[in-house]
């Protein structure tokens, strides 16, 4: 069924999220689309997921675009523009606005979409033998689920160039060196690391963890005094919050803080 496309596993305080498709290397095809999207809908509207976790079933993480979904027909001229508008561009967007911190657990391949969709999550985490390609150009295309932009922010412009052009996979403990990701573990760790980062954050002051996402991503087009403004804007509602005050009270009385996350 659809659903099975995206399974989801709920822990105490995050959810593991599932791409279930692994005959295909969980490329996207309409109906996974739909079961992600329905997937991270619910875990947004859960106050009690805190943190998510993104990884794939099987030997790769996600090989892009699900070519035999009817977006490639031979004689037919497609307009892939419609499948980016209905599918990759709400996804990307709502990966990088969910209120609470998205763990990426890379466990093979991640290729086009694949690898952008990795790159919009807020931490990245690589198997060793993971490995990144940008692979639009080997096919004619343009980077898209946001690859154009946050490719050369993490990279700079002349690798990102580079990347995309040359379509050339990147290991994963290369992509760590460049900052195209968080960290590389050995293959039988990864979910472990991932889970251990979710549990942490799912203790965290998730609202406050949810407005420093805001804040990196406004920093990208902001002016040194915009991003002032914002900041000093984004601070005032995170003193407002219950868990600053929990905070300052616990460090004031030298004991753990007992966040308590979404309101």
């Amino acid at each position: 069924m659809d659903k099975d496309l995206v399974t989801s596993d709920i822990r105490e305080g995050y959810r593991v999220l599932t791409l279930n498709k692994p005959d295909r290397l969980n490329s996207f095809s309409a109906a996974m689309h739909t079961a992600l999207m329905t997937a991270l809908v619910d875990a947004e509207a859960d106050n009690a997921c805190r943190a998510l976790i993104l990884t794939g079933a099987g030997r790769g993480f996600c090989a892009g675009q699900d070519l035999s979904d009817g977006v490639f027909t031979p004689d037919e001229t497609p307009d892939l523009s419609v499948t980016i508008e209905k599918f990759y561009s709400p996804l990307v967007r709502r990966l990088r606005s969910l209120p609470l911190p998205v763990i990426c657990a890379v466990n093979g391949v991640a290729a086009g979409a694949g690898a952008n969709v990795a790159f919009a999550c807020d931490i990245v985490i690589a198997a060793r033998s993971a490995k990144f390609i940008q692979a639009f150009a080997k096919l004619g295309l343009v980077p898209d689920a946001g690859g154009t932009w946050i490719l050369p922010r993490l990279v700079g412009i002349a690798r990102a160039r580079a990347l995309a052009l040359l379509a050339e996979p990147v290991p994963a403990e290369q992509a760590e060196a460049w900052g195209m990701i968080w960290k590389t573990v050995d293959d039988v760790g990864l979910m472990s690391e991932a889970h251990r980062l979710a549990a942490y954050f799912a203790t965290q002051p998730t609202a406050g963890l949810a407005l420093i996402k805001q804040a990196l991503d406004a920093s990208e087009t902001n002016s040194l005094d915009q991003q002032l403004d914002l900041e000093r804007d984004l601070q005032g509602q995170a003193g407002r919050t219950p868990d600053y005050l929990e905070g300052v009270t616990a460090f004031l009385d030298k004991r753990a803080p007992r966040f308590v996350g979404r309101q």
